[in-house]
């Protein structure tokens, strides 16, 4: 006899790190959303997750979308619809996803989507132009770290340098994913720092104006004390709770 195949779960979440990050920078939703019975899919991102930054030398925004999309597609053969939360650069390949798989993807979580950066240097900003100079210039970029928790709960959330050559990268996929704005029209939330020192919050406002989504389907939670390590910061418990009662809402399960 030929063994039935397995039914597939009726909703997984994939988890997208942001650039430069560690996996531990994301770990905190992992525990509970397991307890909430839901698949979990966590994919480590080309040149992430290294020894040494010097991993991310030659990798770019095409390896970075790349693993992200084959995450999307394995998981897809255990679980019928996918929620995605993307952190940072993850929110950008989220919004990716959600743009080429709309029938898989049941909605979206934005955590600090990096659409318009602090940096006088990315998209949108007065000193773009320059930015392809100044990496002919500056080899890589030290990384600050702008948690507020004075006992952070993630000793290693990213990288302490970046080569400039994958900033440059990460400006492109920017860049790449605002021409894609109007054609998401899944459900979403987005959860947005006020004060934090990377991405603006305009980031938050700019993406909720420009998508095909419904008005009545997507909203901003927003944070007042954060920095961008949403997840391991002083207000990550309020950030992890946030999303088990939205997915726990999409996915009809208790929290």
């Amino acid at each position: 006899m030929v063994a039935e195949p397995e039914a597939r779960s009726p909703f997984g979440v994939l988890i997208i790190h942001g650039f430069t990050a560690t996996l531990e920078s994301v770990e905190a939703l992992r525990k509970p959303l397991q307890e909430m019975g839901i698949p979990v899919s966590i994919p480590l991102l080309a040149g992430h997750g290294a020894p040494s930054p010097d991993a991310l030398h030659g990798v770019g925004w095409e390896a970075w979308l790349k693993d992200a999309e084959l995450a999307f597609r394995d998981f897809s053969l255990e679980v019928e619809r996918v929620i995605v939360i993307g952190h940072s650069m993850g929110a950008l390949l989220a919004l990716t996803l959600a743009v080429r798989y709309p029938k898989q993807v049941d909605s979206l979580i934005l955590a600090t989507p990096a659409l318009r950066l602090v940096s006088l240097f990315a998209p949108g900003r007065p000193l773009h132009f320059a930015a392809p100079l100044v990496s002919m210039i500056i080899k890589k970029w030290d990384l600050k770290s702008d948690l507020q928790e004075l006992r952070p709960r993630c000793q290693a959330p990213h990288y302490a340098w970046v080569p400039t050559e994958a900033i440059l990268s990460l400006f492109e996929l920017i860049e790449r994913t605002e021409s894609l704005l109007d054609r998401v029209n899944v459900p979403f939330m987005i959860l947005h720092n006020r004060k934090e020192a990377t991405v603006l919050p305009q980031s938050a406002t700019m993406l909720c104006n420009r998508v095909s989504t419904a008005s009545v389907e997507r909203s901003i939670v927003w944070f007042e004390r954060s920095g961008h390590q949403i997840f391991c910061d002083c207000e990550r418990d309020k950030a992890v709770r946030t999303i088990m009662t939205y997915v726990a809402g999409r996915t009809g399960r208790k929290e």
